[in-house]
C-alpha cells in the first residue's frame, strides 16, 4: 500500500467514524427514517453528477435491479438502524458492533458463495460474537436519556448483518458493473424507497440548525465522498485491504465521542472492542492461526 493509498484509508475511517458521531447529534431530531432520508439524498445529490460525468449512466440503466437492491439492503435500512440506535447508545459503542458486518459476511459467504471455513475463520466467528454477547449484557455506553437499549443493540448488529449480506449479493450480482454506477444508483434507489416512510414521519418541529449540519455532513461527507474514497481504494489496493478500514472506525467513532460529546468509553467497552477486532482479523485474513496448529486442531 502506498502513502497516499494508507492516508485515504485513514481518511475513510475517520469520516465513517463521524457517521455515529453525526447520527447521534442529528437522530434525536430527525427522527431515524427521516435522518436517514436525508442522508442518502443528500449522497444521490453529490454521486449522481459525477456518473453522469464518468459516462456511466447505461451501466446504472443495464443493472438496475440488482443495484436497487443494494441500495435496500446496503443503505436505506442500515442507515435507518444505525440512526435508531444512536438514539440510545453512544457512537462508539454503535461503531463497535458496527465491526462485526465481517463476520456477518463470512457466514452468508460460506453458505451461499460457498467458501471455504478454514480453522482461522471458524475460530474468528467464535471469538468475534463471545465479544458481541459479552457487550449485548452491558448497559455500558447508553445515553443517560436511552430509549431502547436492547433495541439498539439489536439495530445495530441488524444493520451490520445486512453489510455482511450485502458483500457477497454485491460479489455475485454486481461483478463487473462499475462502482460510480452502483454507489449513485444505490443511494438513489435508498431515497426513493425512504422518501414515502419519512414524509409521513417528519418531524413536527423543524430540527435545528446543529441538527441539519449534522445531517448534511453525514450525507455529503460521510457517504458521498466516503464512498468515492472507498472504491478508489478498492481499485488501488484491492477490496482485501481496502476493507482493513473496518478497524480503524471504532478507534475514530470513539475519539470522536470523546471530544465532541464527552462520550467516555468503559474498560468493558474497549476489552468487548479488542475481542470483536480480534475476531474479525482472524475471520477477513489479517490474523490467522500458524499452519501447525491449525492441522493439529482439525485432527
Amino acid at each position: 500500500m502506498k502513502p497516499r493509498d494508507g492516508t485515504e484509508l485513514v481518511a475513510l475511517a475517520a469520516l465513517w467514524g463521524a457517521a455515529f458521531l453525526f447520527m447521534r447529534v442529528a437522530a434525536p431530531e430527525f427522527g431515524p427514517l427521516a435522518l436517514a432520508a436525508v442522508r442518502v439524498g443528500g449522497a444521490s445529490l453529490m454521486l449522481l453528477p459525477l456518473l453522469a460525468w464518468h459516462r456511466q449512466g447505461a451501466a446504472l440503466a443495464r443493472h438496475w435491479k440488482p443495484i436497487a437492491v443494494v441500495g435496500l439492503i446496503n443503505s436505506a435500512l442500515p442507515f435507518s438502524l444505525y440512526s435508531y440506535a444512536a438514539l440510545s447508545i453512544s457512537a462508539g459503542l454503535s461503531s463497535i458492533f458496527n465491526a462485526t458486518a465481517p463476520l456477518f459476511g463470512a457466514i452468508v459467504a460460506a453458505f451461499w458463495l460457498q467458501e471455504r471455513l478454514t480453522l482461522s475463520r471458524v475460530a474468528g466467528l467464535v471469538i468475534g460474537f463471545a465479544g458481541v454477547g459479552w457487550l449485548a449484557w452491558d448497559s455500558a455506553g447508553a445515553n443517560a436519556d436511552a430509549i431502547d437499549v436492547p433495541g439498539a443493540v439489536a439495530a445495530c448488529l441488524g444493520g451490520a448483518m445486512l453489510y455482511g449480506f450485502s458483500a457477497s449479493y454485491a460479489k455475485k450480482r454486481l461483478a463487473g458493473v462499475p462502482p460510480m454506477a452502483v454507489a449513485a444508483g444505490s443511494q438513489l434507489t435508498a431515497t426513493l424507497l425512504l422518501a414515502g416512510p419519512a414524509a409521513a414521519l417528519w418531524p413536527a418541529s423543524l430540527p435545528s440548525a446543529a441538527a441539519w449540519y449534522a445531517a448534511l455532513a453525514l450525507a455529503l461527507l460521510c457517504t458521498g465522498i466516503a464512498l468515492i474514497i472507498y472504491f478508489r481504494l478498492i481499485a488501488h489496493v484491492g477490496a482485501s485491504n481496502a476493507v482493513s478500514v473496518t478497524f480503524l472506525i471504532p478507534a475514530f467513532a470513539v475519539l470522536w465521542g470523546v471530544i465532541f460529546l464527552g462520550e467516555m468509553p468503559t474498560a468493558r467497552m474497549l476489552a468487548g472492542c479488542a475481542v470483536i477486532l480480534l475476531g474479525t482479523a482472524l475471520v477477513t485474513g489479517v490474523l490467522r492461526l500458524p499452519e501447525r496448529a491449525a492441522a493439529r486442531g482439525l485432527q
